[in-house]
């Protein structure tokens, strides 16, 4: 397996908790995105562990990237909860799972070694968690869900932080009628602002990159 995680401590400390046990083989460490699509690619490990948050090439785009590999390893997400839908996105990028940092030594081994035999793994602090968003996002897409689809798009340029004129352009209507649209939508959503309902948007996943 591969140990992703920017902090090399952290790699010292699971590659130690890891390696104790018989069956699992610890092939190697990368300390960002790029060094992990790279050492997939040279180690072929059965099991990759990814952080999430890194700098440079970071967690989830290591992930959609090896994800898209022909034959990719067991992608599993090692997070300590900081933004919950980022690793939603994670596992829809193709990740098997999340474990917390702070997961019991003797736990980890066990969640490692039944996701290299291909089951899904949740530690149980992260599947409560994960239910929560899933069920916020849900409530959000059943908010604007009567909305027409010529709303919708203009919601998700508002998500997006495009102006009214930008979203006219990109729609190919006039200001005005955006405007009028805007309008409606913050009576129709129960929106004070054009900011609560762009942060709709995102919540529903409408927009480019949700937030």
């Amino acid at each position: 397996m591969l140990l992703v995680d920017d902090e090399r401590m952290v790699c010292a400390h699971l590659r130690t908790i890891l390696s104790a046990d018989p069956g699992i083989e610890v092939a190697g460490e990368a300390y960002d995105g790029a060094e992990a699509v790279e050492a997939v690619v040279r180690l072929r490990p059965d099991l990759v562990l990814m952080d999430l948050r890194m700098p440079g090439v970071d967690g989830l785009t290591a992930i959609e990237r090896i994800a898209a590999f022909p034959d990719p390893p067991r992608l599993v997400v090692l997070t300590t909860f900081d933004h919950d839908e980022y690793v939603l996105r994670a596992l829809q990028a193709g990740a098997a799972g999340f474990l917390v940092k702070s997961t019991a030594p003797e736990d980890l081994v066990d969640l490692v070694r039944a996701a290299v035999g291909g089951g899904t793994v949740l530690s149980p602090v992260a599947a409560r968690r994960l239910v929560g968003v899933a069920d916020h996002r849900q409530r959000v897409r059943d908010r604007i869900r009567d909305l027409t689809e010529r709303e919708a798009e203009v919601l998700a340029g508002l998500g997006n932080g495009e102006s009214n004129l930008r979203i006219a352009r990109r729609l190919h209507l006039s200001e005005a009628t955006v405007k009028g649209y805007v309008s409606r939508l913050l009576v129709k959503l129960d929106c004070d602002n054009r900011t609560q309902a762009g942060l709709l948007a995102q919540q529903a996943g409408l927009t480019s990159e949700p937030g």
